[in-house]
């Protein structure tokens, strides 16, 4: 305390963890919303749905002859293989390469900087491109087994798609697994909740889903 005696911080987050929001809500740290979003943005449309092919097809093949691209996000490594056999089925027309944190960086890299030139339709890849990730032409994005995601991480996702002038698409798909109570209010939420500047909301739903835990204590 001594160290930094005089040293303020800020922070900044679309959707704050509940703790650093439970902490603004009681005063040990103040609080600053930005909502005014950028001129010209439209909301993000999202959907929640089981996986369909017909469906997918339908959103990877408009997001395709209106000159954009598109991501699919799966939540686990061990899910990509699977969802690159099913977009080889559904859209044999459309090109995919795959991206996640245990490829060689510089893989990966090359792999973004295609993606950002179109090189190619579809990023295939985990939450990597989570955060960090402003490519304007990307206005698609399919998350499988989206229940098994958080709800900062699903809205993080859902930022990347509708970062310019264009409408953006997000679809939440389900597999026949049985999703927890929990996890299909946080779609219901992400779904009813579509407009600019929300992060704020959504982090509140958040904090009432899994409670703020320790504030200050060693947990």
């Amino acid at each position: 305390k001594q160290l930094k005696s005089n040293v303020h911080v800020l922070s900044l987050s679309a959707t704050p963890i509940p703790r650093t929001l439970q902490m603004s809500m009681v005063g040990i740290k103040d609080l600053s919303l930005i909502t005014t979003p950028p001129i010209d943005r439209l909301p993000v449309r999202t959907s929640v749905l089981p996986f369909d092919a017909v469906m997918i097809r339908d959103a990877l093949m408009r997001e395709r002859f209106r000159g954009g691209i598109s991501f699919s996000v799966v939540p686990r490594i061990k899910d990509i293989e699977w969802i690159a056999k099913q977009l080889s089925i559904i859209v044999p027309e459309l090109k995919y390469k795959i991206a996640h944190g245990q490829m060689a960086p510089s893989f990966v890299d090359t792999t973004m900087n295609e993606f950002c030139e179109a090189k190619f339709d579809i990023l295939l890849s985990t939450t990597i491109i989570e955060s960090g990730i402003d490519i304007p032409i990307a206005n698609t994005i399919i998350i499988h087994r989206a229940d098994m995601l958080g709800l900062s991480q699903l809205y993080q996702l859902r930022g990347r798609v509708g970062r310019g002038k264009v409408r953006g698409y997000a679809y939440l798909t389900l597999t026949h697994h049985k999703s927890t109570k929990h996890s299909l209010q946080r779609l219901d939420i992400l779904q009813n909740i579509d407009s600019l500047g929300a992060g704020f909301t959504i982090a509140s739903h958040d904090m009432d889903l899994r409670g703020f835990g320790n504030l200050v204590g060693d947990e």
